[in-house]
């Protein structure tokens, strides 16, 4: 293990898509460990898989991550200018800048007959798959081009024949400790020969990542439970270029899981951080709701700051049991973390939202202002579940008018001469408040002292003029979100409807 002070971890995203929850939740733990120990947080792009590339997909990663709240020290980042580039000592950051490093290695391998080139065809070994299967046998490599004598492989090569490069497992036992699941022991004899150099040049992600983790000097790997099982082979190269004494710290984080309790699949619906950004939920929240995906603080404590996170992160309190991916507890989360908001805040994150809204598009300028929206935000902040909620569900704010039915005034069995009666009343209760007056606070008192015990026979008529819907907030909310002259007509309206 590498026991220099300095902690320096890394991120290492292949740019085939966009950023999903357990990239992030990847990215996440390294900036969290390296905050905690005042280290270096490396971003670096696993490019070497050129048949998945996509193009901008690492752009589009970084802005992610840049929205998240996740500053990278080093590595692959966006200049002020909007272009990738990359910053620090031990670049090239991006791999496929690195194809002559990986050729050195690979080299000194094959010099030191720790590897071996492989020039079986794909029909080959498609046909020895299917013959160890059949016998019920490990789908292993056979070792064929092993043998070959070093007259043999020039042969080929001369000849034009395409080939890889295989690490050759030597035989023993491998031994490694995870710091989550503690140490695991592999019977060499149960690992393949795998490829380290594929026929185009490029290195498999087996060989980049040891030669990179070791040249970039990482300290600490946090990777996906499913990568305990290539751990080993890993740790063969290490010892293969006699690096064992630095071999970086592995930190193995358990899977993340559905409702079924099965692995969360890419397939799953909308598990990219894009999406999260486009449904409108905060990234206080996100970054909350996936830290604790695999993480237990041991406390009651579940709603958390990125500085509480970072403070109270410990590799100790980090699970072996997966991750339950649960939407109902990210909304959850959401709405605790917009409870503890500004409405100033909301209104900057809901505008971009609002602004998309066909109820918006159509409103009048006056149902447009900023100190208009504010008003609508403070009276649905404890109920918003995301940014895009602002509005959707009391659309009757962005009328110019309001349409209403005469049997919705009516409360219960009450007769029109008494709803009407309690119209007129509300009409008279208001029309003597002030402008200045016109307070939510004040709304509250005077239109409750004006219902007395029968608060269902005065609040419903007024409640259903103001907004012509059976559900929306409190009558005396939204008389002064939407102010007295309004208030006024609207109620005047629903008195008509009587005569």
């Amino acid at each position: 293990m590498n026991n220099k002070k300095e902690i320096r971890v890394r991120f290492a995203p292949s740019p085939t898509g966009e950023l999903h929850i357990g990239g992030l939740r990847t990215a996440l733990t390294c900036f969290l460990f390296a905050r905690k120990n005042n280290g270096t947080f490396i971003l670096r792009s696993e490019d070497t898989d050129r048949t998945r590339f996509v193009k901008g997909a690492a752009k589009r990663q970084i802005k992610d991550m840049q929205w998240a709240g996740l500053k990278i020290d080093e590595g692959v980042i966006i200049d002020k200018n909007g272009n990738l580039v990359e910053v620090g000592n031990f670049g090239p950051y991006i791999q496929s800048k690195r194809l002559h490093i990986y050729k050195k290695y690979v080299n000194q391998l094959l010099e030191e007959k720790k590897a071996y080139r492989c020039f079986c065809t794909a029909e080959r070994l498609e046909q020895m798959r299917e013959q160890q299967q059949a016998q019920k046998l490990p789908p292993k490599y056979d070792r064929k081009c092993a043998h070959l004598s070093q007259e043999e492989v020039q042969k080929k090569i001369n000849a034009g024949k395409d080939y890889v490069v295989r690490f050759k497992i030597p035989k023993g036992k491998t031994t490694f400790d995870d710091l989550v699941y503690g140490h695991i022991e592999v019977e060499n004899s149960t690992l393949d020969d795998q490829i380290i150099m594929k026929s185009d040049g490029f290195p498999t992600y087996h060989l980049a990542v040891v030669v990179d983790d070791y040249l970039m000097k990482i300290t600490h790997i946090f990777r996906g439970a499913e990568w305990i099982a290539s751990t080993p082979k890993h740790v063969l190269l290490y010892e293969a270029f006699g690096w064992r004494e630095n071999m970086p710290a592995f930190c193995h984080m358990a899977n993340i899981l559905d409702k079924n309790k099965k692995k969360l699949s890419k397939r799953d619906g909308s598990v990219s951080v894009a999406d999260f950004r486009k449904e409108g939920y905060p990234k206080e929240a996100v970054i909350n709701f996936i830290a604790l995906l695999g993480w237990n603080p041991k406390t009651q404590q579940e709603i958390f700051t990125m500085k509480e996170l970072v403070e109270q992160f410990d590799i100790a309190k980090m699970n072996k049991a997966g991750g339950v991916f649960d939407r109902d507890r990210l909304k959850w989360m959401s709405k605790e973390h917009i409870k503890k908001m500004s409405v100033a805040k909301i209104y900057k994150e809901s505008l971009p939202f609002l602004q998309q809204k066909d109820y918006y598009k159509n409103a009048p300028k006056e149902n447009k202002t900023k100190d208009y929206i504010i008003k609508i935000i403070t009276i649905e902040q404890d109920r918003l579940e995301n940014f895009a909620m602002v509005g959707q569900d009391n659309q009757f704010f962005f009328k110019n008018s309001i349409e209403v039915d005469k049997e919705l005034l009516r409360w219960k069995d009450n007769t029109d001469k008494q709803t009407k009666t309690a119209l007129e009343k509300a009409h008279t209760v208001l029309h003597n408040v002030s402008e200045e007056n016109w307070t939510r606070e004040n709304l509250e008192k005077i239109l409750m002292d004006a219902a007395g015990d029968k608060r269902g026979d005065f609040l419903w008529p007024l409640r259903a003029a103001l907004t012509g819907e059976k559900r929306s907030p409190s009558p005396f909310d939204c008389a002064w979100v939407i102010g007295k002259e309004k208030t006024i007509l609207y109620i005047s309206n629903a008195i008509a409807t009587f005569e």
